[in-house]
């Protein structure tokens, strides 16, 4: 039986910034990983993959980007090494290869039983992010076994495909950069559109997400978002980190001659249903992507700020689509699923899941005192699950945790 003040759960950004952060107040923790360090990275990523985020923008308690390219983005293992050199910059206490098999109350708070042995701590804070599983519709299954079917934390590279079509759905960040890289490849694509949200990689001579942080759009708290449920389910902006800075969106993906269609709605054996809704998806992610420039272009203006001409991206083109493709007839034998993540907790034994088995929580902080949640979308900022933001968050948690602990302390006096 092992004892700590606090067992942090999973030894990605989130448990380490939130490790970090308890550091520094002197609170005695532990980080329980099932991998190693950045294990997603590690093991859930494609080859190719850049941050989406500019070097500059990996600030961490602490920790900061101090190479010669802060403008440019993170490889893949760029990402490891810079988790790697923080959690070592400090000596954190992690335990890899460590599994959670449950976390239940405990008369001290919350016992921990992991394939290792038993821990027991009065707070657990669960970080095991936002990315954990691929969530895969159901219509899934209705496709023929002979159709490949895999999701982007299986994916590593093109070659590794079989021969024939791609058929990608979902087209966030990850579907437009797995579409562009499969179709260099020379496979034919096909890209089921459905939300989505445009913008340039560069805006008026900048990074736009150089922009919005000048702006402070990404450290918008909580009780600032008109609809806090609407705003966590906004999908992931149309971003790709490349040493270019290059845009990418449905329309390049057009030129690159990559197929767009309309959401996909169903399947049954090798055909894919589609919706007709591809012009009011274009329309909504266009009015949204200017009202975010009009944003920039007063801030800009507002503060007398020198800058470039404003010039705004083309419109997206349009093209005639489909309701229903063949998959055996075009030649489509691989379904890439990049249709977000969700989160599972088969080993959260404490009663704190809504009836989508999300963690109920305000600002990480549970209805059970001493359990956290850390590195949740739009937890208490907009920039919750960055790399860039989750320090923020987890410095105020671990206040929150000192608190806690001086009060439990002050009452056993």
């Amino acid at each position: 039986m092992k004892r700590t003040d606090t067992i942090i759960i999973g030894g990605g950004q989130a448990g380490i910034a939130m490790s970090r952060t308890l550091a520094d107040r002197g609170v005695d923790h532990v980080i329980l990983e099932r991998g190693r360090v950045a294990e997603r990275w590690r093991s859930e990523r494609w080859d190719s993959l850049h941050l989406l985020t500019p070097r500059w923008q990996s600030r961490l308690p602490g920790w900061s980007y101090r190479g010669p390219d802060p403008e440019g983005f993170m490889t893949k293992q760029e990402v490891i090494n810079y988790l790697d050199d923080y959690a070592r910059s400090f000596a954190a206490p992690i335990h890899t290869g460590v599994t959670v098999d449950s976390v239940e109350c405990d008369p001290a708070g919350y016992r921990v039983q992991t394939n290792t042995g038993v821990w027991r701590a009065p707070n657990v804070v669960i970080a095991t992010g936002h990315s954990d599983r691929p969530n895969v519709p159901p219509m899934a299954a209705a496709l023929a076994p002979g159709i490949t079917q895999i999701v982007p934390s299986r994916y590593r590279r093109a070659e590794w495909l079989r021969d024939g079509g791609v058929l990608i759905v979902g087209a966030s960040a990850t579907g437009i950069q797995l579409a562009a890289e499969i179709a260099r490849s020379g496979r034919p694509v096909t890209l089921a559109v459905g939300r989505h949200t445009r913008l340039p990689r560069n805006y008026r001579d900048r990074d736009i997400l150089a922009w919005f942080d000048a702006m402070g759009v990404l450290t918008e708290a909580v009780d600032d978002a008109w609809d806090i449920a609407a705003s966590r389910r906004q999908p992931s902006l149309q971003l790709i980190g490349s040493d270019d800075h290059r845009s990418l969106d449905l329309a390049v993906l057009q030129e690159q001659g990559i197929r767009v269609v309309g959401r996909m709605i169903g399947a049954f054996n090798r055909r894919a249903y589609l919706a007709d809704d591809l012009a009011a998806s274009i329309d909504r992610a266009e009015m949204k992507m200017h009202e975010q420039l009009d944003r920039v272009d007063r801030h800009i203006a507002g503060n007398g700020i020198g800058a470039a001409p404003a010039e705004r991206p083309a419109r997206v083109p349009v093209p005639n689509a489909p309701r229903m493709i063949d998959l055996a007839a075009e030649g489509i034998r691989t379904v890439v699923w990049a249709t977000g993540y969700h989160r599972a907790y088969p080993w959260l034994r404490v009663p704190v899941l809504n009836g989508r088995g999300e963690i109920n929580h305000e600002g990480g902080i549970t209805r059970k005192p001493g359990l956290y949640a850390l590195g949740l979308n739009f937890m208490r900022r907009r920039n919750s699950s960055f790399l860039d933001g989750v320090g923020a968050d987890a410095a105020e948690l671990s206040d929150h945790i000192v608190n806690r602990m001086a009060h439990r302390r002050f009452a056993v006096a």
